[in-house]
């Protein structure tokens, strides 16, 4: 099993910046992927960013690319997610999720969740 714990959410004008934390612990491999997804209300969860614990490579979705940045802390096995340039869309809970092997989902752990909210 493999726990995984978000901090970093809370309130922001649009036009500003917000970094995310996730930290895993358990049997975590440095094989392993970690990812960011967010779930606004009414809409599904969706792909945010991922980063493979191995080498570094990321992906984003589109909606995201150019603002948003992912990054690992080796030691710490800690992922970020560095947000700029925030819309008012980009308000949802993000959650901090990993897998052995997808990097845009399904993934087998998550974590609980913290709420972005980004006004105007």
């Amino acid at each position: 099993q493999v726990q995984l714990v978000e901090s970093g959410g809370g309130l922001v004008q649009a036009g500003g910046s917000l970094r995310l934390s996730c930290t895993a612990s358990g049997r975590f491999f440095n094989t392993y992927i970690m990812g960011w997804f967010r779930q606004a209300p009414g809409k599904e969860r969706e792909f945010v960013a991922g980063i493979r614990w191995s080498g570094g490579g990321t992906d984003y979705a589109d909606s995201v690319k150019g603002r948003f940045t992912i990054s690992r802390a080796n030691a710490k096995v800690t992922v970020y997610l560095e947000m700029n340039s925030l819309k008012l869309d980009d308000s949802a809970v993000y959650y901090c999720a990993a897998d052995p092997y997808r990097i845009r989902g399904p993934m087998d752990y998550w974590g609980q969740g913290t709420q972005v909210t980004v006004f105007s």
